[in-house]
């Protein structure tokens, strides 16, 4: 008996050895190894123009061998209802047949609303589309905090009903596995301070950060280190802003900062819309490629 009762005991042990981490622990290993991708917002305005489908995109992001995609929901034409099982398969077979991996989606929510009926049309808006990132077979979900504080409600109220929300979708996604990517975006989460202590507040492990690089405000490169161990996935950008002003990225700083931070997993580059896509993304990807070191 005493036998058997060690037993379980160094089962339970071992699991949780394994298989549990820290809450919002981010995708950071023992060496940096990363894949260079595509978020779709890049390709905005040709997508909502008619000039490009989701397929076309998938097509030149191989074509110049990126790596992969991270597919907004927005660019799906039903948004925000969820495609038909026949349209996301189709996707699905033509990242396959150009070796494309499909690394997340994403929605537009607003989980800063004061209401709490409202929320939960949020919350399944963002569960719609776990299950669609399930059938592309994504690994995350990409989310928002929402754009500010609500009038007549401080930072840390409406803080902790987000993040509430942020824990119920998680849960959700870790039933189907899908990580939610919490994006900084400026909005309700202006600062690197803001973002940890936000993270902090979540209590499911399946939160991560999706680290967008153009949305810190005055010294990037420093609020990047404070928060790349939450990092799930990223947005990087042509530009950032240092002390408000719109700065040309130094690749080979965000680069040794990744490196250095062992962050292991997928780099997204998200080009903003001032035309000439395309030859913007490739020269921004090989820019990217060239500092990377195995």
């Amino acid at each position: 008996m005493k036998t058997s009762i060690l037993a379980t005991v160094l089962a339970i042990l071992f699991t949780a050895t394994v298989f549990s981490q820290p809450a919002n622990q981010g995708s950071i290993g023992e060496k940096s190894r990363v894949k260079v991708g595509l978020n779709f917002y890049s390709f905005n305005t040709p997508i909502t123009n008619g000039e490009m489908d989701i397929c076309d995109v998938i097509k030149y992001v191989a074509s110049i061998d990126m790596e992969s995609v991270d597919i907004t929901g927005y660019y799906f034409p039903t948004y925000p209802e969820a495609p038909s099982d026949d349209y996301i398969y189709e996707v699905k077979r033509c990242a396959f047949r150009n070796a494309i991996d499909i690394t997340g989606t994403g929605v537009r929510n607003d989980f800063t609303k004061p209401d709490l009926n409202e929320r939960k049309k949020e919350i399944q808006l963002v569960k719609d589309w776990i299950i669609v990132a399930t059938k592309l077979g994504a690994s995350t979900i990409r989310v928002f905090a929402g754009p500010s504080i609500p009038n007549g409600y401080t930072w840390d109220e409406a803080a902790k009903w987000i993040a509430e929300a942020i824990d119920e979708c998680a849960e959700y996604g870790k039933q189907h596995g899908v990580m939610i990517a919490l994006q900084n975006h400026d909005d309700f989460l202006k600062t690197a301070d803001e973002v940890n202590k936000f993270l902090s507040l979540c209590k499911s492990d399946n939160v991560g950060l999706m680290l967008d690089i153009g949305s810190f405000r005055t010294d990037p490169y420093k609020e990047i280190e404070q928060v790349i161990h939450h990092a799930i996935t990223w947005q990087i950008k042509e530009s950032v802003y240092i002390n408000n002003v719109e700065t040309k990225t130094d690749v080979k700083r965000i680069m040794e900062i990744i490196q250095r931070n062992n962050y292991c997993g997928y780099l997204p580059i998200e080009i903003l819309g001032r035309g000439n896509e395309k030859e913007r993304l490739k020269v921004f990807f090989e820019a990217l490629k060239s500092e990377i070191k195995n």
